[in-house]
């Protein structure tokens, strides 16, 4: 008898699951940013997330919890219950590069995440002061091995930035010398004035200068080129093949979360970026559409955790 009881409170339990899971989402949602208000990743989940809310007929609300190169609001997520209702807006820096970069982490990228889906990335522009003599990618390798250890370049200790040009350099296979700085505005101010030579710089911040002749750019990070700047070749393209790095944007949320939650948040957020309105937003901040499933996310973030893996090991980068 107490074992039917037993078995009928379990199958009860089930049934309020799946109700629930049917039923979903009855409150408002919670998108955790890891950065502070007003950059790429707190623009990127507002614009996902107003139409998701619409979609799903509950307010999507934003909750910026900023911190520690982003592993305040990854933890944060991860111990979160897995009921769909705490998503984290996940970058490449929590999600594959800080599990190298710090020696303790509150949580496992892919242990304690359920993907959901690969929204965007946002590549970098090589940026260069417009006295150095180099037009290109090849240019800049042979002037970084006729002069060793003379080249140098600024960006944040340990963020995708740094990251990025320390991969540049170790696939070309130059000695550069790393600048450091607290902010990207910083860096570019110092290589307008000719302190520092070179910079991985993003689009919005460094466009601008290279318009009005302060900056030349030499190509874009990405593995394609960009609508945005159909002229400017890739890295890889441009003499050094292969070459591939950009901040991606990604939604997950904590592990365990019912598929079919999971499934639902997919759907409805592959419909968004597929508008036409969305399209033209991301377009004008200078995100590339990158959808991937759960599935495909998944890889792609075990993938990137090796690949960066790998740079913070040979450089010895650390978090600033």
């Amino acid at each position: 008898m107490k074992r039917w009881t037993v078995v009928m409170v379990m199958a009860g339990l089930w049934a309020m699951s799946v109700g629930a899971q049917m039923t979903y989402p009855t409150r408002p949602i919670r998108v955790v940013v890891p950065l502070v208000a007003g950059g790429p990743t707190d623009m990127l989940a507002r614009l996902i997330g107003t139409p998701l809310g619409e979609r799903l007929g509950q307010q999507v609300l934003v909750d910026n919890r900023p911190g520690a190169g982003g592993n305040i609001g990854a933890e944060l997520v991860a111990k979160s219950p897995p009921d769909g209702y705490t998503l984290f807006m996940g970058t490449s820096g929590p999600m594959s590069i800080n599990v190298s970069m710090y020696p303790k982490l509150g949580y496992d990228p892919v242990r304690d995440f359920a993907p959901i889906f690969l929204a965007a990335a946002a590549p970098f522009v090589v940026v260069v002061h417009p006295a150095l003599p180099a037009s290109n990618i090849k240019q800049l390798i042979a002037l970084g091995k006729a002069r060793p250890g003379q080249l140098n370049f600024g960006a944040v200790p340990g963020n995708a930035a740094h990251l990025a040009t320390e991969l540049f350099r170790s696939m070309a296979d130059i000695d550069m010398v790393f600048v450091p700085y607290k902010g990207a505005v910083l860096a570019n101010t110092d290589l307008v004035s000719g302190q520092i030579q070179l910079s991985f710089a993003s689009t919005p911040g460094a466009m601008p200068l290279v318009k009005s002749g302060r900056l030349k750019a030499l190509a874009i990070s990405s593995a394609q080129r960009i609508a945005k700047l159909p002229n400017l070749p890739t890295i890889s393209e441009s003499g050094l093949k292969g070459y591939d790095a950009s901040v991606w944007y990604g939604v997950v949320a904590p592990a365990k979360t019912p598929a079919e939650i999971v499934g639902r948040l997919y759907k409805e957020m592959a419909a968004i970026v597929q508008e036409r309105t969305t399209r033209e937003k991301m377009d004008a901040n200078d995100f590339v559409p990158m959808p991937m499933n759960p599935e495909q996310f998944a890889v792609f973030i075990r993938s990137e955790i090796d690949k960066w893996g790998r740079v913070v090991k040979s450089t010895g980068a650390q978090p600033g």
